[in-house]
């Protein structure tokens, strides 16, 4: 799963690392969102996830993940409970500049004992602060993996999803 706040970039990184063309449920940013969503802080962005991205990348001959973007509205969390289902782990997408927008995803996967990573994006824009200055943030333990990537690009994106496989695989070996 890649999870995360609305516009933190998820749509665009399972893009950049499918093996296929990505399945996308984009719809247009309408007035209905007035009062319900917060688009202040992506006030040029003009589409919006409504119920999943879908993207497949190999890892290796024997190893397939199949990527599940998650709305990042919302409104639309309820489509999270069928997404996680099967799910080894997840990304939880932040940026630094609505750090606070992660907190629920963060949240989710720790009440269901759902190994994750954080992977800040790093958009030109926003602040860069020491990864061990974001864990404190967001409260997360020190074997929670984090890292700074780019999601509109393939290898930092690949590297995360190694990095969440090979997590939750030993968090699997520990028994959690």
């Amino acid at each position: 799963m890649v999870a995360g706040g609305f516009g933190v970039g998820k749509t665009t990184l399972v893009g950049a690392v499918s093996e296929i063309v990505p399945l996308r449920t984009e719809a247009l940013v309408t007035n209905a969102s007035v009062g319900v969503d917060s688009l202040a802080a992506v006030p040029s962005k003009a589409t919006t996830t409504v119920a999943m991205d879908f993207g497949r990348i190999s890892l290796a001959d024997d190893l397939v993940l199949y990527l599940f973007g998650t709305p990042g509205q919302y409104r639309f969390w309820f489509m999270w409970d069928d997404l996680i289902r099967g799910a080894i782990g997840a990304v939880v997408l932040v940026d630094t500049r609505r750090l606070e927008d992660s907190f629920a995803a963060v949240d989710y996967f720790e009440a269901r004992s759902l190994p994750f990573l954080v992977a800040i994006n790093e958009f030109d824009d926003a602040p860069r602060y020491p990864l061990e200055d974001i864990r404190q943030a967001l409260a997360v333990s020190a074997d929670v993996p984090i890292m700074s990537i780019d999601a509109r690009r393939r290898d930092p994106v690949k590297q995360a999803l190694v990095s969440v496989t090979e997590y939750a695989l030993r968090k699997v070996v520990q028994g959690y």
